[in-house]
């Protein structure tokens, strides 16, 4: 069945976007319709000027666009660096990718600290970053994120935006699919409202003073 309609959204360079929305509305159907996850009926998807619309999704990750999916995906009986050493299939280069790995420890010192130790003995905070950490392996420009902050503790849930705002600091595009509309709205360039397939409403930080955008979306 047709889950989109008519979506028409754009991510600019070293851009956070937000998109938010209730349960059931298409979020992480968009996202995968991106990485080609989804089959795409009609409608275009462009990035960096070329038609990607029906690239396989290993092209797609040769491209320059990396996806996390919902819920702390990691290869649990793998260690921290050979989760991140999956990340780098796409990459030929045995130097490029220890170094983009070094990059990895260097945003993430956590990681670093528990290089060795199996995936499985993370926190729920630590695996995220560890997907987050894998997907950033591959050099990409745009990276989909589906629910980082999903079942977090409020103080881990602080970090991984702290993290996500680093990294767009760093050049790389965010799209960002996230259930905490109000933390995402506050660290997004902009933000897309969707309902039932399709976006309802746009803007920027200025969504967090609207009455009818907080009541409805916000959780106030």
């Amino acid at each position: 069945m047709e889950i989109l309609h008519n979506v028409d959204l754009e991510v600019g360079p070293a851009e956070i976007v937000a998109l938010i929305g209730p349960n059931g509305a298409g979020k992480s159907t968009l996202l995968k319709s991106i990485f080609n996850l989804a089959e795409i009926y009609s409608g275009k998807i462009i990035f960096k000027d070329k038609d990607a619309t029906k690239l396989p999704t290993h092209s797609l990750i040769y491209e320059g666009i990396s996806y996390v999916p919902q819920g702390r995906q990691v290869f649990p009986d793998l260690t921290v660096r050979e989760n991140l050493e999956m990340g780098a299939f796409s990459l030929n280069n045995n130097e490029l990718i220890k170094r983009n790995i070094a990059d990895v420890f260097d945003k993430f010192p956590s990681l670093k600290e528990k290089q060795d130790d199996y995936a499985f003995t993370l926190s729920g905070g630590q695996q995220q970053i560890l997907a987050i950490g894998r997907a950033l392996i591959q050099d990409p420009e745009l990276l989909l994120l589906d629910e980082p902050s999903l079942g977090l503790a409020p103080k881990t849930r602080k970090e991984i935006f702290e993290k996500i705002i680093k990294i767009k600091n760093e050049g790389i595009s965010i799209l960002m699919v996230e259930q905490n509309a109000k933390q995402a709205v506050a660290i997004a360039d902009k933000t897309y409202v969707m309902e039932n397939g399709k976006i309802v409403f746009v803007g920027g930080k200025e969504i967090l003073d609207d009455e009818r955008i907080k009541n409805v979306y916000l959780g106030e």
